[in-house]
């Protein structure tokens, strides 16, 4: 089974083409970063503007990456939430487009499930584990997750962990109370004025930083599943600003790197933390990395670490599959078709929509 599969649910537009649920025949993605990079952040009119322009373009150089006629399709999936609502109109729509032109089957998939299923796509193996790497080396996936398993779901608008029993089947067992991780890291780069977007910049800086150079709280560490990192971000601020005072001028340039190496620190500490105890009172023996923020490259490599010491099994996607793409979408759709689910084409975006 070949799927057509469309995201756009925040600032890339992006389409696949899936064979199988695992087999990736092509992924275009078309990131809106310089856009929105003098703004500091997205602007939801200006993304979805940009799907609009682009995503015709983004369809047919994933089916000629394919090498697949559109009319061989056997069907279509597309995000419907969650995400800015204006961008998911208009990848959901266009997919709805075709799957009704083509009279083929339509499903519509959750973004965070999405995410989920960046995990049985195709793995490309590696010989040296990610812990006995350096940090910031490309790192394709450990692939091969089996159910049941506890996935930690992070990125700019979601920190979750989720027990994934079976194909469709999950069961949330925390999420973020405030902060996103990669809000909060978003919010780091900008407050120090070191860039947007904060999540890559600060994994880049941090590598010439000391992780152990200041303590920062780490928010909620031993406290059940649910994340806050609003405070961590406070704790930041408040740091700079009393170093300010005392020096009576902006902290140094040459300290930014241990302050965020040593904010890095916390927020990778805390998502570790929780995940491996997720999976122990779960008793599951896979543990699963998924979303944007997957792709920080001391998360993947304390997580792996601490997975190796505690006897657990993991899957680390590529970092080409961490960010919003539509294989991922592809692959989810694949295995809700094979159970008996198909969407409505009245289907509406969900912004708010949760696993």
């Amino acid at each position: 089974m070949k799927i057509l599969a469309i995201e756009t649910s925040c600032d890339e537009t992006s389409a696949a083409v899936i064979e199988n649920g695992s087999k990736i025949l092509s992924n275009v993605v078309a990131s809106q970063v310089e856009f929105h990079k003098k703004y500091g952040g997205i602007v939801p009119e200006v993304a979805s503007r940009k799907h609009i322009e682009v995503i015709a373009a983004v369809v047919k150089q994933a089916l000629d990456d394919a090498k697949l006629p559109i009319k061989k399709i056997d069907a279509v999936a597309a995000t419907y939430g969650p995400g800015l609502v204006g961008s998911l109109i208009v990848g959901l729509n266009y997919a709805k487009a075709i799957a009704f032109a083509l009279k083929k089957p339509f499903i519509a998939v959750n973004h965070i499930e999405g995410h989920i299923y960046a995990n049985f796509l195709t793995p490309l193996l590696r010989s040296t584990p990610l812990h006995k790497m350096e940090r910031g080396d490309p790192t394709p996936s450990r692939g091969g997750v089996r159910f049941p398993f506890i996935c930690l779901v992070v990125s700019g608008g979601h920190t979750q962990l989720i027990l994934v029993k079976d194909h469709g089947k999950y069961e949330s067992l925390g999420r973020t109370r405030d902060d996103a991780a990669g809000e909060a890291f978003d919010k780091v780069a900008r407050f120090l004025g070191i860039g947007y977007p904060g999540g890559p910049i600060i994994d880049e800086m941090a590598r010439k930083g000391d992780p152990k150079a200041i303590d920062f709280p780490r928010a909620m560490i031993d406290e059940g599943y649910d994340f806050s990192f609003s405070g961590l971000k406070t704790a930041i601020v408040n740091y700079v600003n009393r170093q300010t005072i005392r020096q009576t001028q902006p902290i140094d340039a040459s300290r930014i790197p241990d302050i965020v190496a040593s904010f890095q620190q916390a927020v990778v500490d805390i998502l570790v933390e929780k995940t491996i105890r997720a999976a122990k009172d779960n008793k599951t023996h896979w543990i699963a990395l998924a979303g944007g923020v997957s792709a920080n490259s001391m998360l993947r490599a304390d997580l792996e670490a601490r997975a190796v010491k505690e006897g657990l099994k993991i899957s680390i996607p590529p970092i080409s599959l961490c960010t919003d793409n539509a294989a991922m979408v592809g692959s989810a759709g694949y295995y809700l078709i094979k159970k008996g689910k198909k969407s409505s084409l009245d289907i509406e975006a969900v912004s708010t929509l949760r696993i």
